[in-house]
């Protein structure tokens, strides 16, 4: 038998890239597949991604509904309609603009954050109901390193470090009804990536400076499609699915070629306590040495001075 024979999948977003070969391996592994993609990214056709399946010998159906609060709704209704049930999802739909920060328009942030956090909770919303009375469920959730901190992509930056508190608040609400949350920040190579990559403007540079391993030091991102191919991403998402991690649920892992990390929970690294509160002069007296001490702020750019013209 295969690890999901007689179970269903939703997997969004997976009309190409890393959605798709999440809807291939599941499938292979015996899932029916609902491959949901509205098919504007470039390439992405969830139709096609269905065909291969099919031909495969296993079982798919495409959906273009969006998945958004508009379309959360519909899409489920669609996969209980087909096939009676729902086990997985997979949440992979993406969308993302790049622009100054003071550039943005509300229109670039709302379909970002629409997309990327808003839509995710409407599809997590929308199985809620179906998985808890089943009493059993799995949800992944896609976040991003870009969470960390990503300079002309702040809406995506933003939407994505949402995901990671939407997936632990989901893992504690519905953990007593058998359902599962956990999240991934993938790194894999591909048509967004290529596209990216073409960007004109400082944003590569500012990237490299602020985004490696020691901010301040001029570097490249490794975009090596061979080293990080989207079917990389794949078989750990598989696996998160799967009973054999039954034991996990509202934790964040880093997965990028041939790595898998499990990332580690915010904690406290200092704290400082004052009977009664802090005053300014009490911080001025304490913080320095007990709070602060060793602190820097790595994002000036000193070294850098074509980069700190500002053109509005």
């Amino acid at each position: 038998m295969s690890r999901f024979d007689g179970k269903v999948a939703i997997v969004t977003g997976a009309g190409g890239g890393i959605g798709r070969e999440h809807a291939l391996l599941l499938a292979r592994e015996g899932a029916k597949v609902v491959v949901n993609d509205t098919g504007l990214r470039t390439g992405a056709d969830a139709a096609s991604v269905v065909a291969e399946i099919e031909a495969a010998g296993g079982a798919a159906t495409a959906n273009t509904d969006s998945a958004t609060w508009e379309g959360a709704d519909d899409i489920v209704a669609a996969t209980l309609e087909t096939y009676g049930r729902i086990d997985i999802l997979v949440n992979n739909a993406t969308a993302g603009a790049t622009n100054d920060l003071w550039k943005f328009t509300e229109k670039q942030w709302d379909r970002t954050v629409g997309v990327n956090l808003k839509g995710y909770f409407a599809m997590i919303r929308a199985v809620a109901t179906h998985m808890c009375r089943q009493g059993s469920g799995v949800i992944v959730n896609t976040s991003s390193g870009s969470g960390f901190g990503h300079p002309a992509m702040i809406a995506y930056a933003t939407a994505k470090e949402g995901v990671v508190g939407l997936t632990r608040t989901v893992a504690k609400e519905l953990g007593r009804f058998g359902v599962r949350c956990n999240a991934i920040r993938p790194f894999a190579t591909g048509v967004s990536t290529a596209e990216y990559a073409q960007n004109t403007g400082p944003w590569m540079r500012v990237m490299g400076l602020t985004m490696g391993p020691e901010p301040g030091v001029e570097g490249q991102p490794n975009f090596d499609p061979a080293q990080f191919p989207p079917s990389k991403i794949a078989p750990f998402v598989a696996w998160l699915c799967s009973d054999a991690t039954a034991n996990v649920n509202g934790r964040t892992f880093h997965v990028s070629g041939d790595d898998v990390g499990l990332l580690s929970e915010p904690e406290p690294e200092r704290v400082i306590h004052q009977s009664g509160g802090w005053d300014l002069d009490s911080l001025d007296a304490a913080a320095p040495a007990a709070l602060t001490l060793g602190l820097k702020n790595p994002f000036t750019l000193d070294a850098f001075p074509e980069l700190k013209v500002f053109e509005d």
